[in-house]
């Protein structure tokens, strides 16, 4: 909580960022091998920076979009969200949004009102808890099942749903542990979302990164789901494009203006060179993706196989998306303090990686570790924790 009376009590009550402190203290150390933050190191392809450029040289960024975004990019996603993700998608239901992570924002001020209780699995994604914070709402954190492979517990879901309950929020692949959340669990998910009249709100970031035979579902491809459900989607993660600050929301079209009030304060609309950018990746090649899907894959394993050289230190659930995992810290019997290791780590061994901590209070005693870098990143940061830890 805060002590300076200028803040809002709901900012107040919001700590520090333990991803972005990594970020600020790994750049005070020289030569870091760095693998605490979810940005793929990857350069954008060339031919979506060429539209970029294409873009700004022909004269068309200096304005404004309309809010929900250009016209032929709506056309575009619907097209996609139809053929990929399996749902029944218009132009006129899609917005575009400054990442994945301000049509969470908007979703979550349009839907929750003050005192309002949000389900969530944790460990998850700490902007999602922070989000729901900064609407005035009420986390509700449901604990995965870790020794099962970080499974959704369907039942303490069922659990926590009081009168207050409104909205569930999560995303899969999981930000942290990776895990894909298979087509039955978010059936049985739906099902209860409809029985108690709750909003279903999805972060499908990385959706195109699955591996080992697991399927990325999309819960808003239940027709029953529709009127009940906001997907949000980004460029960011799926082209390498980070920088770009550039995603996108579905809802079913009466929902949209309520979701546009919220969207428009925040952003008015998403950066135009961004959308053109978007649009040359969207309908361009997508063998980039496959590539990045391929590297992924490789440093996974790669990483898997260095964790399995540190067993007395770490135990982990091989992730079956993202390009994230979650080790658990095993010295101190499993009750390490995951913000004193990763500092730790960081000063002594000179590795950055995020202290579970970060992702709810079943994330502690946790790292995560993120293998969207070079194959030679990951063996010098694992050197240097094999040398570190004897």
């Amino acid at each position: 909580m805060s002590d300076d009376w200028r803040a809002s009590n709901r900012v107040g009550r919001i700590g520090k960022s333990a991803i972005h402190e990594m970020t600020r203290l790994s750049k005070q150390v020289e030569d870091v091998a760095f693998l605490s933050w979810a940005k793929p190191t990857s350069d954008t392809p060339e031919h979506i920076k060429q539209a970029a450029i294409g873009a700004i040289e022909k004269g068309l960024t200096a304005g404004y979009s309309s809010t929900s975004g250009l016209p032929q990019l709506q056309q575009a996603i619907a097209e996609k969200l139809n053929s990929f993700n399996r749902i029944n998608a218009e132009a006129s239901e899609i917005i575009v949004t400054v990442g994945a992570i301000e049509g969470l924002c908007a979703a979550v001020m349009a839907i929750i009102d003050p005192g309002d209780e949000v389900i969530l699995p944790t460990p998850t994604y700490s902007t999602h808890i922070r989000q729901v914070v900064i609407a005035s709402g009420k986390p509700v954190l449901v604990p995965l099942v870790e020794e099962e492979g970080f499974r959704w517990d369907i039942e303490a879901t069922k659990r926590a749903i009081t009168p207050r309950t409104k909205a569930i929020l999560y995303c899969s692949p999981s930000n942290p542990t990776g895990t894909v959340f298979d087509e039955a669990t978010l059936r049985q998910l739906s099902e209860i979302a409809l029985e108690n009249n709750l909003m279903v709100i999805t972060d499908e970031a990385y959706e195109f990164f699955t591996f080992d035979g697991h399927q990325h579902f999309s819960i808003g491809s239940i027709p029953e789901m529709r009127r009940n459900t906001i997907s949000c989607f980004t460029f960011t993660k799926t082209y390498a494009m980070t920088g770009y600050r550039v995603g996108y929301l579905h809802a079913e079209e009466s929902l949209i203006p309520q979701i546009t009030k919220a969207h428009i304060p925040f952003a008015i609309c998403a950066p135009v060179v961004s959308q053109y950018a978007a649009l040359a990746a969207i309908k361009g090649d997508q063998d980039c993706v496959a590539k990045f899907r391929d590297h992924y894959l490789i440093t996974r394993d790669l990483m898997c196989e260095r964790l399995d050289r540190l067993s007395s230190v770490f135990a982990y659930v091989k992730p079956g998306g993202s390009y994230l995992m979650f080790p658990k810290i095993l010295v101190d019997g499993g009750k390490t303090d995951s913000s004193l290791f990763c500092r730790k780590l960081l000063q002594e061994a000179r590795v950055s990686t995020t202290p579970g901590i970060a992702f709810g209070p079943t994330g502690e005693s946790h790292l995560r570790l993120s293998f969207c870098v070079s194959e030679d990143e990951v063996n010098k940061a694992f050197d240097r924790m094999e040398a570190y830890f004897g």
